[in-house]
């Protein structure tokens, strides 16, 4: 078969999961990757005998790696296991723990005293949650779009009684069904997971509690997330497929509409047939192509996500009363949502989340010490460009962490690794830091978000966070699906043209 080449540059999820595909439907596939070793954000550190995630920590969609796998023709990888309870909530100030169990008869227990006739409430706002998933995961979500009109035409399909959810940002739409402050915090936590606030993401991402609570729940990954990673690693190994580790693009040749080759740091050129992008799409075509539609004042003008402090830290102790997956709010909530991305100094009483890897997989740890990730919201470097109190800050969160737990964890810490936004910036070419690289804002959905194929070399495409459908790990899987069909189609009308020409 000609044509059949294919160079992936970067070996992130959406790129791993696009190479596997190809490589499956005879296509030769060789991937390059900036950082020494695959993954992206989904990635792993080991230092001082300890293991972390450093991204995702767990997730949801498991029926999409599962159909992932089944047109790979191969078994899955990885071993995974469902969380119940899918992650705890504990407010400042409070004894109170919150249990976030898919059973919502046992969840609602929790709030007989604070929200009335909660388990009824939530149902209702489940079902709502669920008809908007329905009503729009395939007809949206898992479709290419060629253009702007066929994606507003495809919208018209759409269910006219979600309309005004349309017009509603997330914390509006909880707040019609929640009246105590705690439900209404809780049940728009899911929100940040999309890298903005409650405060600022449309109100149809409310589906996102239907995958909670409804429709599949939270996934942890037996031996940590990076199992993933490598399980597709050794999946593309049996494929030939070869991974080149430490190449970084920085320029390209073209001609007659097609590219014909990348040039990394070193001089080196890369070519190929047909071109597949992990890195991010817009920041790839405002740096490398250095398009007129990505310059660096359209760049800014962009809605991004927040920033992420991170931070890894290895005790010499065990944590027996903490959970798994934790989320700690402060009592300024609304206030530190609002302002994430506006106000540098938001960092005060900060809601953070921590994983306790060590929990279920002891061997990502020494015996008798525990392996944490913290991560903490921030604003982007666009909003915070000096970290410097990046110490001072993270020694807040770990003294918060102790009153909470009711022990001092500072003179237990024998690891301790801090990555900024500017670290995630610098690693991963995330534009100005942001965690999850474009938001998902009405302008920057569908058809409006930078495209999965090229608009003018047409034997380059996209794949991840920044272009269709979004971020999240399922999403990358979807994304490396929706390639796959444009890579397919393309190929089929090359061959149709060749035959018609004979």
């Amino acid at each position: 078969m000609k044509n059949n080449k294919v160079l992936i540059v970067g070996a992130g999820i959406g790129g791993l999961a696009t190479a596997l595909r190809l490589a499956k439907s005879g296509y030769e596939v060789q991937i390059i990757e900036k950082n020494a070793q695959a993954g992206g954000r989904l990635n792993q550190l080991k230092k001082d005998g300890f293991t972390f995630d450093t991204g995702p920590s767990f997730f949801s969609m498991s029926y999409e790696f599962e159909a992932f796998a089944k047109a790979c023709n191969i078994k899955l990888p990885f071993t995974y296991k469902a969380l119940d309870p899918l992650y705890s909530v504990n407010f400042s100030n409070s004894p109170t723990t919150f249990f976030l169990y898919k059973d919502l008869a046992k969840l609602a227990e929790q709030f007989k005293d604070i929200e009335p006739d909660f388990e009824a409430k939530i149902q209702k706002y489940l079902s709502k949650s669920g008809d908007i998933f329905h009503d729009t995961v395939n007809l949206v979500i898992k479709n290419n779009f060629d253009s702007i009109p066929e994606y507003l035409r495809t919208l018209a399909q759409v269910n006219m009684v979600h309309l005004p959810v349309l017009f509603r940002n997330f914390w509006q739409q909880v707040t019609r069904y929640f009246t105590s402050d705690e439900a209404q915090q809780i049940i728009s936590l899911v929100a940040f997971f999309l890298g903005r606030t409650p405060f600022d993401t449309m109100g149809i991402y409310t589906l996102l509690s239907y995958t909670e609570f409804k429709h599949d729940g939270y996934y942890n990954v037996e031996g940590g997330m990076y199992q993933i990673v490598r399980g597709f690693v050794d999946e593309l190994v049996k494929e030939k497929v070869s991974i080149t580790y430490n190449t970084e693009i920085v320029a390209y040749k073209e001609e007659n509409k097609k590219l014909t080759c990348l040039i990394d740091k070193q001089g080196n050129k890369w070519t190929a047939d047909t071109y597949v992008i992990n890195a991010d799409a817009a920041v790839f075509r405002s740096r490398i192509f250095n398009r007129k539609k990505y310059s660096t004042k359209r760049m800014e003008k962009m809605n991004w996500t927040m920033g992420y402090l991170t931070f890894y830290i290895g005790l010499n102790c065990k944590l027996p009363q903490v959970d798994h997956h934790n989320y700690y709010l402060g009592q300024n909530y609304k206030q530190y949502a609002d302002t994430i991305l506006s106000d540098p100094n938001t960092l005060e009483k900060p809601y953070y989340y921590v994983n306790v890897l060590s929990k279920h997989n002891t061997d990502c740890a020494p015996e008798g010490c525990e392996s944490l990730f913290f991560v903490c919201p921030v604003p982007n470097l666009l909003v915070k460009k000096d970290w410097s109190d990046k110490d001072q800050i993270v020694d807040s969160i770990i003294d918060d962490f102790s009153k909470r737990i009711n022990t001092n964890i500072q003179s237990e810490i024998i690891s301790k690794t801090i990555y900024t936004p500017e670290d995630w910036q610098s690693q991963f070419n995330l534009y100005q830091g942001s965690g999850l690289g474009l938001s998902h804002t009405m302008l920057q959905i569908g058809a409006f978000r930078p495209s999965n194929f090229d608009e003018t070399y047409n034997n380059v495409f996209y794949v991840g966070a920044s272009t269709i459908p979004g971020a999240g790990i399922p999403m990358a899987i979807i994304s490396a699906e929706l390639a796959f069909k444009r890579i397919e189609k393309q190929k089929e009308a090359m061959l149709q043209k060749a035959s018609t020409t004979k």
